[in-house]
């Protein structure tokens, strides 16, 4: 197998934004905070786990980043996440919302609690960050938000009532944010992660449930959270500013793919 690329592209310059990156202390979000603050960003990372988030921007050696503690399904939280960033640097150019949580329960036996949880946090915590941020970014007349959704928000799978509704309705909502801020200078895309190594996956996928989604990814392999990032960090560029609406798989192939016979005989 080739090597995976470890650095990202040396042409995207952020050298004076500012970065928000919520769920930013682990994962997929990590590797976003990282990727932005060696191209230049001042990074923030907010996270519900205060602590981890701290030692997260402790391990980038920065000192153009800080950690915030917030609980995304608290509308309250996500305002005084933002106006902790305005109050230190002024502005806000980029969110990327990482934070989400994910399960794998079948339709049948998913209860309420499961279904609201992943909903107050995975859909309306899009929204009320999403929002406090792009009020800022109206009133400078730029912004770049990069949301994490998933390919189980636009194909169906077993075990992903709660997660797939969730996440559908983060795609919708990023369409909709798209048409609506484009006039304040704002684009909006999401990423649909399929298969990406992290702690959630982790959590999420079972043994069975690896081999199985493996099986259907043309690449043959999960992702990482780094290439996961890549994408990120060209929908966060200027480069992207003609790029809005979209929603970008990163999925090794899995959302285009049919029949898989790995049969060479």
């Amino acid at each position: 197998m080739p090597s995976v690329v470890k650095k990202p592209h040396s042409g995207l310059d952020f050298r004076g934004q500012v970065a928000l990156i919520t769920g930013g202390a682990s994962g997929i979000g990590f590797a976003v905070a990282k990727q932005l603050y060696e191209l230049g960003a001042k990074v923030v990372i907010a996270d519900l786990n205060e602590k981890r988030a701290q030692d997260s921007v402790k391990s980038m050696k920065s000192t153009k980043s800080f950690a915030i503690k917030v609980d995304v399904q608290s509308p309250t939280d996500a305002n005084r996440m933002v106006e902790k960033v305005i109050n230190k640097w002024g502005k806000i150019d980029i969110l990327v919302h990482s934070a989400g949580v994910g399960i794998e329960r079948s339709f049948l036996e998913t209860t309420p609690e499961e279904w609201k949880q992943l909903i107050d946090i995975d859909l309306s915590g899009t929204f009320y960050c999403c929002q406090a941020a792009a009020k800022e970014m109206k009133r400078l007349g730029y912004g770049r938000i990069v949301n994490l959704a998933s390919t189980a928000g636009l194909r169906g799978g077993t075990g992903r009532a709660a997660y797939g509704a969730a996440k559908g309705g983060v795609i919708a909502l990023t369409k909709v944010m798209a048409v609506e801020l484009a006039e304040f200078g704002i684009t909006v895309n999401a990423l649909a992660p399929g298969a990406i190594d992290t702690e959630l996956v982790a959590e999420m996928h079972s043994n069975e449930t690896r081999q199985t989604y493996q099986s259907a990814i043309p690449m043959n392999r999960y992702g990482t959270p780094d290439e996961t990032a890549f994408a990120a960090i060209f929908l966060a560029s200027e480069q992207a500013r003609y790029i809005n609406g979209h929603i970008l798989g990163v999925d090794g192939g899995f959302l285009s793919a049919g029949i898989i016979n790995r049969d060479k005989s």
